[in-house]
């Protein structure tokens, strides 16, 4: 075995875990994978006696397709640059930043262009993180893994500060969390196209998918509380 896919799975492991420990107390709840495809299936996770009304389940659906965006153009250029499609990666790569410009307009009407173009950077900041993690995967090269996930670890901090003072119903601690397992998953997804372990990758890609699916009806719920008004 490699030196660098022993060091990518003991990253793997690291980051996973502290995204384990600290969901419990978020006040978040995270499924696991069989719980979360199901979540993902019936197309909300309300809490049991909750219910949205129709502002709120139509801002869950915008923030989730630009979420499952986020995932699926961070995927091509994976998917490019591992097989060393240049072409293809340069798309994929244009496309994922205008993803990232497309979730941080969802803010915009409530919170103003400044916040929406602060949140923009942020989300450029995580790309930079998981493409610096791609690249260093690609190359073999176990210490720029590590400074990768240290980025992407502490771009996690950042946005969960940012959005937790905008919204005090995103406590920073839960959305911490939630983030932790997000680039959980695109470290482990970008490990296994690399080893070419697609069957997982694949189980990989519906974990994500739902992942993000909680963290856009999470953020909507949010928003519904925060500003009832608006969403009555």
């Amino acid at each position: 075995m490699s030196r660098v896919s022993c060091t990518s799975r003991r990253e793997i492991l690291s980051f996973g875990a502290a995204a384990a420990f600290l969901l419990p107390a978020t006040g978040i709840a995270l499924a696991d994978g069989s719980r979360a495809r199901m979540a993902a299936k019936n197309g909300a996770s309300v809490p049991k006696g909750a219910a949205r009304t129709e502002k709120t389940s139509q801002t869950a659906a915008v923030l989730r397709d630009v979420w499952v965006g986020h995932i699926f153009w961070v995927r091509v250029v994976s998917v490019a640059l591992v097989n060393k499609q240049e072409a293809a990666a340069i798309v994929g790569e244009h496309q994922a930043v205008e993803n990232a410009k497309s979730i941080a307009a969802t803010i915009k009407p409530l919170y103003g262009s400044a916040a929406a173009d602060n949140f923009f950077k942020l989300l450029a900041g995580h790309y930079g993180a998981v493409k610096a993690y791609l690249l260093a995967t690609i190359a073999e090269d176990a210490s720029a893994q590590s400074k990768a996930i240290q980025s992407l670890t502490s771009n996690a901090g950042e946005i969960a500060s940012f959005l937790s003072k905008a919204n005090p119903n995103l406590p920073k601690d839960a959305v911490y969390g939630l983030l932790l397992a997000h680039g959980s998953h695109h470290v482990q997804q970008i490990q296994q196209l690399k080893e070419g372990k697609y069957e997982a990758e694949a189980q990989t890609w519906e974990e994500m998918k739902a992942h993000v699916y909680q963290i856009a009806d999470a953020t909507a719920d949010a928003l519904a509380k925060q500003f009832a008004k608006k969403f009555a």
